[in-house]
């Protein structure tokens, strides 16, 4: 392999703008503008920019590519808050992407000496790239606090050709799957490849399968007929309101479908009543006869107390029964619905803090609600990022998805368009419909292959009544679950390992070093010069 190979691509000036770059194109593949191309171009331009780097180079361009993507995808933290959540929020996520970019350049260091032959470079170090890529995503999604898998490449995909991979692999595999064949692209044209056009078989046959590969299918179970109520109410944390007012516009907005004959189930968002029925005789009746009315259950969702503590409750109300179900939110936002370790963090914003006085407790209840007719899986708002609570409702029954969430101090913002992206790649990863209903939008119901059927307009009053496709058997991804990320990050940084290994003992020759040990040696001079 030429020395050339073995030092920085780029200059680190010319890196730095081009993960810069590389991080605002990134962003562009995600809802919002949803131009999914552009997330290939934006990891590919992140790639590049890490080629022969030192670990301290690597992690600065790490840092720039993420703080350009992350300032952009999570934007809308400062719209009610000011600039200190989206910064703090953003820095934190940059850091574990510069974390990345190190592991990722070390891969690119090491992998081309740990063997000689072309076929290394075109199939072990795409692979290692890509697992790398996703060691630095489930690092994000799991810490601190049980992390925040928002921007996971594969979130960029939901209407892509690529979003049927996820009934196979998950979001994981998706991602994996994206970065090796950019991976693979590259060091195709490092190699000159169109000189032996047999080199392009491998990223060739991943993008093929990737892209031809249908979605796993699930078996019909039936139909439920669904009506969702999204009321339009003054839900936001700083909307002025007195109580009740939130349950007053789902009621009003409820109104004009109760002579809707044969539904099912009537589904309110996050948050539809902010007066708990469980602790108000008055609210009770209300939700009584609405049940009676439609000779149907109610899916609702308020804020419950047990024990001092408080929970972000969905209940599942029955006429004269009351509430026979419950499902407690199993991931509560922190800084959001509660504060983390308060005495340390409280300095540092007080007036921030300050605003949280209520923590929500996470919950442990099954996220599945037997409607009768049907089963229907769980998620409260940001619950729909985190797989477990997904796999689980998959594997206890659910025949469908009713994903409640509240927008409402987003208005105007892409984190409505980025979640809702997020339930259409549920749905497709778990072959089952997914009705996304929201207190201000943007609501939609979703059918098993991701294709929208029933929708309302964001911010306006409205209500759906919806046949919703029932689905049973489980996908490959709900079957395979935590095994596919466990073998993708472990195999990872084993394989990350076992290249250091075998690139340092190819290095030395008969107690002299080698060629190949100078030019390492030399190279490291250069690279700690970036």
């Amino acid at each position: 392999m030429p020395e050339t190979d073995r030092r920085p691509l780029l200059p680190l000036w010319v890196a730095l703008l081009i993960a810069v770059a590389g991080g605002l194109v990134y962003d562009l593949g995600f809802p919002g503008a949803s131009i999914w191309p552009l997330a290939f171009v934006g990891i590919g331009l992140a790639l590049i920019s890490l080629i022969g780097r030192s670990v301290w180079s690597a992690a600065l361009v790490g840092l720039a590519f993420g703080l350009a993507f992350y300032l952009q995808q999570v934007s809308w933290t400062a719209l009610y808050l000011g600039p200190i959540p989206w910064l703090a929020l953003s820095i934190l996520e940059s850091l574990f992407v510069a974390g990345g970019g190190v592991l990722i350049a070390l891969a690119y260091r090491w992998v081309p000496r740990a063997g000689s032959s072309r076929w290394v470079r075109l199939v072990w170090l795409p692979l290692l790239v890509a697992g790398l890529w996703c060691v630095r995503e489930a690092a994000t999604g799991t810490i601190p606090y049980g992390g925040f898998p928002w921007g996971r490449a594969a979130l960029s995909q939901s209407q892509s050709p690529f979003a049927d991979v996820v009934s196979w692999i998950g979001s994981t595999g998706l991602g994996f799957v994206m970065v090796a064949i950019v991976a693979g692209v590259i060091e195709w044209v490092r190699l000159r490849g169109w000189q032996d056009l047999r080199t392009a078989i491998p990223v060739a046959a991943v993008l093929l399968v990737a892209m031809v590969l249908p979605a796993w299918t699930t078996a019909g179970a039936g139909e439920l007929r669904v009506a969702s109520v999204q009321g339009n109410g003054p839900a936001g944390y700083f909307d002025e309101r007195a109580p009740g007012d939130v349950l007053r516009a789902q009621l009003e907005a409820t109104e004009p479908i109760l002579d809707e004959p044969g539904i099912d189930v009537l589904l309110w968002p996050e948050g539809g009543s902010d007066i708990d029925p469980l602790r108000s005789a008055e609210t009770a009746a209300v939700f009584d006869d609405l049940s009676e009315q439609l000779d149907a259950p109610l899916v609702l969702n308020t804020v419950t107390t047990r024990d001092d503590e408080y929970f972000n409750t969905s209940l599942l109300w029955r006429a004269g029964e009351g509430a026979v179900d419950s499902y407690d939110k199993r991931h509560p936002v922190p800084f959001g619905e509660y504060i983390p370790d308060r005495a340390f963090w409280e300095p540092f914003a007080p007036d921030l803090i300050g605003l949280i006085q209520r923590g929500y407790t996470p919950g442990t209840n099954p996220p599945v609600f037997d409607l009768g007719d049907a089963v229907t899986g769980l998620a409260i708002c940001f619950d729909v990022i985190y797989d477990d609570v997904i796999w689980e409702g998959a594997r206890d029954g659910a025949e469908l998805y009713m994903f409640q969430t509240n927008n409402a101090d987003f208005r105007g913002t892409d984190e409505n368009e980025q979640q809702l992206a997020i339930a259409r790649l549920r749905a497709i990863e778990t072959g089952r419909s997914v009705v996304n209903i929201s207190t201000v939008g943007t609501s939609q119901v979703i059918d098993p292959s991701g294709r929208t059927i029933d929708a309302l307009p964001a911010y306006e009053p409205g209500a759906m009544v919806t046949d919703v496709a029932l689905r049973t058997g489980l996908t490959p991804s709900v079957m395979l679950g935590a095994a596919v990320p466990a073998v993708i990050v472990f195999g990872s940084l084993a394989g990350l390992i076992a290249a250091g290994i075998l690139a340092r003992r190819r290095s030395p020759r008969n107690g002299r070093p080698s060629g190949d040990a100078e030019s390492l040696r030399a190279d490291e001079m250069t690279t700690a010069a970036d």
